[in-house]
């Protein structure tokens, strides 16, 4: 191929998630060139910050192949809000989604163009649940979590793809723009996200493709993907009335209870008054909540080192004014209702709303930032 048309305008932009994928970013590329051939395409790597650098690893493939660019996001972390930002950096008509593990059969790229170009669908999904597909070599337990998590999707798109958990697919440009402001960003079900943002019945094909096997890196599966599954489901169900960040804070705050009213009762057990029992139930709370708010609500803001304890130290402020803002509602409440329960779920509903706002804009504010290493780089 000349250098001309190397450079020619993308009919297709791949977009390609990354944390930690350096040693995957050479072969990719060559797989790709194979699958296209002479449709002219984009990769675009959008690298979430990477220790091992794949970023860099890309500038030097960048260099000899003018078609594949780096997009690196300092401070921002996750799949959906990946994919997104790269689609609005990309240049081609259709956007393509794929995983840099080889797990997604590259080899399908053409046909899946072929088909969306062929049919005039809006979508064409990879899909492992129609003939000719499969999911490898999976256990029976990861086997059920998936039907699982697709018959639970199917509650928001129904029967419009046999995967709608699919991270393999293609998409016209103009589909993708139509739902970019309602796209959710939290999580890894992108494609889910896009068929339930949609104001409109998609028109969908399927390409058939078997699951494989990680070739290098680390798999990114973990208990708070399954989470934010659930708070992406959640989020849609309610249309945006539940921000699947706040079900996080508030299902760890009602963990935080736990916390509290077990301490409460040990103390009490060993003999302790009631004011100290209480004050010592409610620190140890607080430091609770905020540890796990750290580790799985706002981990991509994660604080570490002296930033840990400042932090913590803002946040038990924080959760002191929530709690006068609790009583504050919940005294208002009472007169005007006269029924304890009720009142008190008015000031607790309050309690939660400030401590999740002033959390997220004091404690856990974007500012995150890190030194780039330049020596004895591999």
């Amino acid at each position: 191929m000349s250098a001309k048309q190397r450079l020619a305008a993308p009919e297709i932009s791949l977009i390609v998630p990354t944390y930690n994928e350096r040693s995957n970013i050479a072969p990719l590329l060559d797989s790709v060139r194979a699958a296209f051939g002479d449709i002219p395409w984009e990769m675009i790597i959008v690298d979430d910050d990477s220790p091992d650098h794949t970023f860099s690893e890309v500038a030097r493939l960048a260099r000899e192949e003018p078609r594949l660019r780096c997009l690196r996001r300092v401070g921002r972390r996750g799949l959906s809000s990946a994919v997104i930002e790269g689609a609005l950096v990309a240049n081609g008509g259709v956007i393509a989604v794929m995983d840099a593990d080889f797990q997604h059969d590259e080899r399908i790229l053409g046909p899946m163009f072929d088909t969306l170009t062929g049919t005039g669908a809006d979508l064409v999904v990879a899909s492992r649940y129609i003939e000719g597909g499969g999911i490898g070599d999976w256990d029976a337990r990861r086997a059920r979590m998936s039907d699982v998590a697709t018959r639970m999707a199917c509650l928001l798109v129904g029967n419009q793809t046999s995967d709608p958990m699919s991270g393999f697919f293609m998409v016209r440009r103009d589909v993708f723009a139509s739902v970019i402001y309602d796209l959710s960003q939290q999580g890894y079900k992108i494609l889910l996200d896009i068929i339930s943002s949609s104001q409109r019945p998609l028109r969908i094909e399927e390409v058939p493709y078997v699951f494989r096997t990680r070739q290098a890196g680390e798999s990114k599966i973990s208990l708070m993907v399954l989470a934010e599954f659930l708070f992406l489901i959640i989020e849609k169900l309610t249309r945006g009335l539940i921000p699947p960040r706040f079900a996080l804070f508030c299902l760890v705050g009602s963990f935080g209870l736990l916390v509290h009213l077990a301490v409460l009762n040990a103390l009490k057990l060993a003999g302790f008054d009631f004011l100290t029992a209480q004050v010592t139930a409610t620190s140890v709370a607080m430091v609770s909540n905020f540890a796990m708010n750290n580790e799985f609500t706002y981990r991509d803001r994660r604080l570490t080192g002296a930033s840990f304890y400042a932090g913590l130290i803002l946040f038990c402020l924080v959760c002191s004014f929530g709690a006068l803002a609790n009583v504050g509602v919940a005294e208002i409440a009472i007169h005007q209702i006269g029924n304890w329960s009720i009142a008190g779920l008015f000031g607790a509903i309050m309690g939660a709303v400030f401590n999740f706002s002033a959390a997220t804009s004091l404690v856990w504010r974007r500012q995150r930032r890190r030194t780039y290493e330049t020596a004895n780089r591999p």
